[in-house]
């Protein structure tokens, strides 16, 4: 092997690991990995009009999040009604809440 073969492979094994580590990084942060083939579907699809599987109207992506925040909503107000009796049991009395614990047992 000449030196400008060897030269080719390099750049070649550059561009191979270049691409691989890319690829890695943007699955380790959650990016979305794509390819060129499903770049070019995506705008072939785009100029037709035709939405892909995995795309979601507005609308929908709309009522989605509307009703996870309906749901986190009623989470936050069961998560404050009990932080409200854990304070109440820590700053009440040793004796009021040994006697409320005894009348419940009866």
């Amino acid at each position: 092997m000449n030196g400008g073969q060897i030269f080719v492979l390099c750049i070649i094994a550059i561009s191979i690991l270049g691409g691989t580590l890319s690829m890695w990084i943007k699955a380790r942060h959650g990016y979305p990995i794509h390819d060129r083939h499903s770049r070019r579907m995506a705008r072939r699809a785009a100029r037709r009009g035709e939405m892909l599987p995995d795309a979601l109207d507005d609308g929908r992506k709309v009522q989605l999040l509307t009703s996870e925040n309906e749901r986190l909503a009623g989470q936050v107000s069961r998560l404050e009604e009990r932080i409200a009796v854990l304070e109440r049991i820590v700053t009440d009395p040793a004796e009021r809440t040994a006697r409320a614990i005894d009348r419940l047992a009866d």
